[in-house]
Order: C-alpha cells, then sequence, then structure tokens
C-alpha cells in the first residue's frame, strides 16, 4: 500500500479527493471487501485493469524459457493474476459500474497477446519469448471482446488497449535497454491512451483494441 498511498498524496496535494484501496486480485475475499467499500463510498463510473505480472519460470534477469520448457506453475501465476484476478475484480465490480451513465472499462493487454500481430513474420515482437504473458494477453482480449457483447445493450463500453512499450517496474531493468525503439514511452503515454478509452462519448466503440497508433488486430 505505500506506493498507492504516495500516489494519492501526491493527487490530494494537486487538489484531488482521492483515497487509496488495498486490494489484491488474486484473494476473493480482498476484492468483495474492495468492492463493497467501493460501493458505500462512491459508486464507480471506470474499471481500468491494470494488474498484470510478467513471470516465465526463469533466472531473474535472465531469458525466458522456450514454450516448450516453461514451467506449468510460472504460467499458472501468471494466468491467476493477468486473467482470473481481472475477470473476479470485473465481476465483483459489474453491478457497481452498471449504475453509472456514463461506465467504462480499460483492459491494459498487449500487442504480445495479438494473434494478428504474433502471426505477422515480419513482426519484430515475434521475437519477444514469453509464452505465459503473452497467452495471458491472448485471453484477456477475448474476455474483452465477450464482455462487450455482453454489455452491448447497455451504456459500458469494454474496450482493450496496448499502451506499448513502457518505462514501469514490469519491464524492469530491461526499459533502459528498450529505449529507443518504436513505441517506447514514459509511463505518461500509455497512461494518455488508457484515459482516452475510458473517457469515451456515448457513442465510442466498444469491443475494440487500441494502440498508441490506433486500432489493433485482435
Amino acid at each position: 500500500m505505500n506506493a498507492g498511498n504516495a500516489a494519492a498524496e501526491t493527487l490530494r496535494a494537486e487538489g484531488a479527493d482521492v483515497s487509496a484501496i488495498q486490494l489484491d486480485i488474486c484473494d476473493e475475499s480482498s476484492v468483495a471487501a474492495a468492492a463493497a467499500r467501493i460501493e458505500a463510498e462512491t459508486g464507480l463510473d471506470i474499471l481500468i485493469n491494470n494488474a498484470a505480472i510478467m513471470d516465465e519460470g526463469g533466472e531473474p534477469g535472465g531469458a525466458a524459457p522456450p514454450p516448450s520448457r516453461v514451467p506449468l506453475d510460472a504460467i499458472a501465476r501468471t494466468y491467476s493474476t493477468n486473467v482470473l484476478g481481472t475477470l473476479r475484480l470485473t465481476q465483483q465490480l459489474l453491478p457497481v459500474l452498471l449504475r453509472s451513465d456514463a461506465p467504462r472499462i480499460v483492459n491494459v493487454s498487449s500487442r504480445l497477446g495479438s494473434f494478428g500481430h504474433q502471426s505477422d513474420p515480419q513482426w519484430p515482437g515475434r521475437a519477444v519469448n514469453k509464452l505465459g504473458y503473452s497467452s495471458s494477453k491472448a485471453a484477456l482480449n477475448m474476455a474483452t471482446l465477450m464482455l462487450a457483447y455482453e454489455l452491448r445493450d447497455t451504456s459500458v463500453k469494454v474496450n482493450a488497449v496496448s499502451p506499448g512499450i513502457i518505462a514501469t517496474d514490469l519491464n524492469g531493468e530491461g526499459a533502459e535497454a528498450l529505449r529507443g525503439r518504436p513505441g517506447f514511452g514514459p509511463p505518461e503515454d500509455g497512461a494518455d491512451l488508457v484515459a482516452r478509452c475510458a473517457l469515451l462519448p456515448h457513442d465510442g466503440p466498444s469491443g475494440r483494441f487500441f494502440g498508441p497508433g490506433g486500432e489493433l488486430a485482435w
């Protein structure tokens, strides 16, 4: 919670009415408690699902194992957060979102989970050898599509975004090595794309996948 409290304090200093809520999306009771607090205290207009891990079972700082040797427990840990945790939180908060006038769900995905990109022999991202992470984002993309279809007759907009290669802790020390590549940017760039999808108008798209340059292939 230290990072969350620090972020909330920074925003409060700028005049925002913000509070941090402790939440473990892999824990049913934690999610239920957070959802109950949000429902009781504030309601909810926008859900941004950004929690993710990248656990390929390799040595810290080393190369990830090839798909044929990725430990299954590592893939399970990745799915627990990136897929099941996101679905758990979304399902708990959807009844609260449906009370909003303009509810929005933004799932932070990755082009690594795009079949369109992964099947393109010219796409340089194919060299990124991360089966657990990439397939978890493919699953998240499918969840985005199916939830958008389920909610097509409501005011909820559900979209996925791939912010690009962002200098965050998820990329670890490798972020510096990626500097200068197409799509690399600071967290502010990724946040701008997410914010645009979170603030879509009533006639905006749903069930789409967006990147910094526009719509992406699923």
